[in-house]
């Protein structure tokens, strides 16, 4: 029986290879992409790609993790080879001698901790599995010390990451970025005014801007979950009337910082509340102006692959959801380096 694991890196080969590596003729596709045809009416490649675009993106991703979580454990195990023989040792001895030697024996308070902390799960009394948590819990700092030692042996030593994650080209909207337009990396957030989790993200996102300001900028594009989110829509529209007044990102703010207000009467306020015409900004939003635009920014989102809000493209890095800015940072960070390189 194969393992889930096993089975994801036999579809990702699949998808990478060509259909004549596996003794068959590969299906013409002309140059415009024609892969079908029914009742005469073509079907092209790019018409699959509201169906299999998340799916592509999220197997493209997991396939990096995997290569990356590997690539990291061969880094470690070279650092430990190369600093083995500079002093005469195996790395099994290294490790003892700088690692293992080191770790003391867990105190009987710290085995009743972990107990408590898995005692639904263990069901058994303290004395008759504590030799056993002794040994666990020994295991766990042995294998924190062990990562903690090579990452001293990696910061003595330059190591050059070349893999990259998979990316995307991600078109946006100029008119609504925020941030300097020169920014060398852009972030571009699909969102949803009336998603929690989007307004969450809100202080991560603020945090980041300040903290690259000049290095950074956001591009905001709709994707309003209009199913799961009745009042999405008309958020969206709104903010896009407020857009025409010039005043999308203090609406935005508006939207994010009170998600009741969001029915009609609600958006009637905050637009009188940022001082806009609201005569000029009610008839757009009753002409639904700008319907076309938001589907626009959907079928990119289900272009590219984004799978729900908060969605992030970190030039073109997918970044699924409300994630800590330290994940952020490190792309960031990256992309920026990358930058200066092709400068050089």
């Amino acid at each position: 029986m194969r393992t889930p694991t096993l089975n994801l890196l036999h579809l990702c080969l699949a998808l990478a290879l060509p259909l004549g590596s596996f003794g068959q003729a590969p299906p013409h596709v002309n140059s415009e992409g024609l892969i079908a045809t029914v009742g005469g009416q073509p079907i092209y490649e790019q018409d699959l790609l509201p169906e299999l675009a998340p799916k592509l993106l999220q197997l493209r991703t997991q396939e990096y993790q995997m290569k990356s979580t590997a690539l990291e454990e061969l880094i470690g195990q070279r650092l430990l080879e190369a600093e083995a023989k500079k002093r005469g040792l195996s790395a099994e001895q290294l490790l003892e001698q700088e690692v293992e030697s080191k770790v003391a024996d867990p105190s009987d308070a710290e085995v009743e901790g972990y107990y408590l902390a898995i005692k639904n799960q263990v069901n058994q009394p303290f004395q008759d599995v504590k030799s056993v948590l002794q040994k666990g819990v020994k295991s766990l700092h042995i294998q924190q010390a062990r990562q903690d030692y090579v990452d001293s042996l990696r910061a003595k030593t330059e190591v050059v990451i070349l893999m990259r994650p998979p990316k995307v080209e991600v078109a946006y909207d100029p008119a609504r970025v925020r941030g300097d337009a020169k920014a060398p990396v852009t972030i571009v957030e699909f969102s949803d005014f009336q998603c929690p989790f989007c307004q969450k993200a809100q202080v991560t996102l603020k945090n980041l801007l300040a903290k690259y300001d000049g290095r950074v900028k956001l591009a905001f594009l709709d994707f309003p979950m209009r199913t799961l989110h009745p009042q999405a829509q008309m958020a969206a529209e709104a903010s896009r009337c407020a857009e025409e007044q010039g005043k999308f990102w203090e609406y935005h703010d508006a939207l994010f910082a009170d998600q009741s207000k969001l029915d009609e009467a609600g958006l009637a306020q905050t637009a009188h509340g940022l001082s806009l015409d609201e005569k000029s900004f009610q008839s757009c939003l009753n002409a639904g102006k700008f319907k076309s635009q938001i589907e626009q920014d959907l079928q990119e989102g289900n272009k590219v692959g984004a799978a729900g809000t908060p969605a992030f493209f970190i030039d073109g890095i997918y970044v699924n959801g409300v994630r800590p800015e330290a994940e952020f940072e490190k792309i960031i960070d990256t992309e920026l380096a990358a930058a200066v390189r092709r400068k050089l």
